[in-house]
């Protein structure tokens, strides 16, 4: 099935080779963040690898010592000091780095459900800001130190943030400001030619889809409304993301790329849709 990131196959080549990187936010193998490892992998690269707390890594560990990682480190973004650790840890073992995958959310999952004025709290607002958008402002401060040669960020965002999604709630405003701060952190290392974009894709069965109480719901309407009738699938998302990364991408920076068998481009399903 289309969207299953564990069962993907991606091209293999060179394109990446010789180039290091760190990724932020793989959960298991349904991530998008470990299908974007497992293409940057085939191609050649290098990658470092995060985990939250010790029961993630029991999940991420395995996944990133198949691809060969030697750097896999805790780093729980709302504490300093997991920060500093993490990107000193880069710059002792490696130097530098090429690009950054910034692909962390969190909310309550209070929040994810019914109404988005009574269910948001204002300590529920402030946490799904400051896991789900500022981290990425952290961490592209930390790792432009880290790119003295310039470099490529991407993070990971979804069409909550443009349109009203049901029972997406706090965290299409934070995806909001997630998009808006890649526009403004790509203006500001721009002139270091640092490139900073993010990746809005379709719904894909991942964890962080899970939680979301009208997932069904979302998967069936995306599918029969999008111009290509179909899911999302992982292995182009992984390609957006081989891209933005890579030397292809030159010139490309402070964009919102969409992923999503055409969904955003949407105004009115056609009747073939058969919505009902």
């Amino acid at each position: 099935m289309a969207g299953m990131a564990n069962e993907a196959t991606f091209p293999t080549g060179d394109i990446m080779k010789g180039k290091r990187g760190l990724i932020m936010g793989v959960a298991n193998k349904n991530s998008i963040a470990w299908s974007i490892a497992q293409q940057l992998n085939a191609q050649g690269a290098e990658i470092a690898f995060t985990f939250v707390n010790e029961a993630m890594e029991r999940r991420v560990r395995p996944l990133a010592e198949s691809l060969g990682a030697k750097i896999i480190v805790e780093c729980d973004v709302l504490k300093d000091d997991h920060m500093e650790s993490t990107f000193a840890t880069l710059e002792k073992e490696w130097g530098s780095i090429d690009f950054l995958v910034h692909a962390i959310a969190f909310t309550d999952k209070t929040a994810l459900e019914g109404s988005f004025v009574e269910n948001t709290t204002r300590q529920i607002f402030k946490d799904t800001m400051d896991v789900s958008a500022f981290s990425f402002v952290d961490a592209a401060n930390r790792a432009a130190r880290l790119m003295p040669k310039g470099g490529s960020m991407i993070t990971l965002t979804y069409l909550g943030s443009e349109r009203t999604v049901p029972n997406y709630n706090v965290m299409g405003v934070a995806k909001a400001a997630l998009e808006a701060s890649t526009r403004y952190i790509a203006r500001d290392l721009g002139p270091k030619q640092i490139r900073v974009n993010a990746i809005s894709a379709g719904p894909i069965k991942t964890l962080a889809a899970a939680g979301i109480s009208s997932g069904r719901h979302m998967f069936t309407f995306n599918r029969r409304a999008a111009p290509l009738r179909d899911d999302t699938d992982v292995r182009g998302v992984a390609g957006a993301a081989l891209y933005l990364l890579s030397d292809l991408g030159l010139s490309c920076t402070g964009e919102t790329l969409h992923v999503d068998a055409g969904f955003h481009i949407v105004g009115m399903p056609d009747e073939s849709a058969e919505l009902a």
